[in-house]
């Protein structure tokens, strides 16, 4: 049966669309943010895009945007040489947290207790969100502009990813380096999936999968184009990336086989990652649109109701259209 994938589109920025991030699921439901090149990140409903509210007080680009897991807290990493903290639930802006160069990545522990931020001043910061006066842990070692930062192995680790063509995992109590991964080309995108301890790296036409405790490799898939980000399914049945060639690509991940590629986009993509249910995987992009892809195109889910037309409907029709209204946000 042939199926047709219906992406929903959300609009709302004015500039390139950079990073994204999903909640975990709350009794509401689950939460996406945007960064942006406008300054203005957005939070939406995950499973519709449907615009709940704007960030309001970056004075520059957003770089790196994230939620905690219970969707009440947001941070967000800018130009404007801060990283800021939100009330999730009244859009208010909780910290300013003032750094020395453009901030690239934030993150929240799985308590939101802590912050860890990174970026072109090229250090790993930890901050007390209970002690937002304390100056941060610092952790040096990068020689150039930290890309991502995250935590790991239940908070205990950082992995961090930055231009000087390296990943690195830190013990975060002693802020040693446990183990460097040297790559060849600039490292594009870091994902960390804490069933199992994945790590999923991209590189030029590379997706890489590494034990994230050892830094072993587990299995790599080339791709036709440049991947600017990846990520892996919650139950580790499929990859989604995006990136130059403004495609999504699909992979089987126990065979490595491309099973779909959708061209939804008008400029290269720059952000893509999976739902916590793994439903939908969301999009970002130059072209600053998000876009909603089904995972299992055809499933009545959110916004997508499958009907088949009835003037369709013969013997020999093996097509299911998919009807999906526009979001417009």
């Amino acid at each position: 049966m042939a199926m047709r994938q219906t992406p929903l589109t959300c609009s709302g920025h004015t500039r390139p669309v950079v990073d994204l991030a999903f909640s975990g699921i709350t009794p509401y439901g689950y939460f996406l943010i945007s960064a942006c090149k406008d300054g203005k990140p957005m939070l939406r409903q995950g499973d519709t895009g449907d615009w709940i509210g704007t960030f309001l007080g970056h004075k520059g680009a957003v770089w790196g945007a994230t939620l905690n897991r219970e969707a009440t807290k947001a941070a967000t990493a800018a130009a404007d040489f801060t990283a800021k903290v939100w009330d999730a639930v009244t859009g208010d802006e909780v910290l300013t947290l003032a750094h020395k160069h453009i901030v690239k990545s934030v993150t929240f522990t799985q308590d939101s207790n802590y912050l860890l931020t990174g970026g072109n001043d090229k250090l790993l910061r930890i901050y007390d969100l209970s002690k937002p006066e304390a100056d941060p842990q610092e952790i040096s070692g990068h020689t150039s502009a930290i890309k991502k930062a995250l935590w790991c192995n239940n908070d205990r680790q950082i992995l961090s990813a930055a231009d000087d063509k390296t990943v690195r995992l830190w013990d975060r109590s002693s802020m040693e380096v446990v183990k460097s991964l040297p790559f060849d080309a600039s490292v594009t995108s870091m994902e960390y999936i804490p069933d199992g301890e994945v790590l999923v790296i991209t590189y030029g036409k590379t997706i890489a999968f590494y034990n994230a405790l050892s830094l072993d490799l587990i299995k790599t898939v080339d791709a036709p184009a440049s991947i600017h980000s990846a990520s892996l399914h919650p139950e580790k049945e499929f990859i989604v990336a995006g990136g130059d060639d403004f495609k999504l690509y699909k992979y089987d991940y126990s065979t490595k086989e491309e099973l779909e590629s959708y061209k939804g986009h008008f400029g290269p993509v720059h952000c893509v990652r999976f739902s916590p249910d793994g439903e939908l995987y969301a999009s970002g992009s130059e072209d600053g649109t998000l876009r909603l892809w089904q995972t299992a195109v055809g499933k009545t889910y959110g916004l997508w109701k499958c009907v088949l037309p009835e003037e369709l409907v013969s013997e020999n029709s093996d097509t299911l259209y998919c009807t999906a209204p526009e979001v417009k946000a």
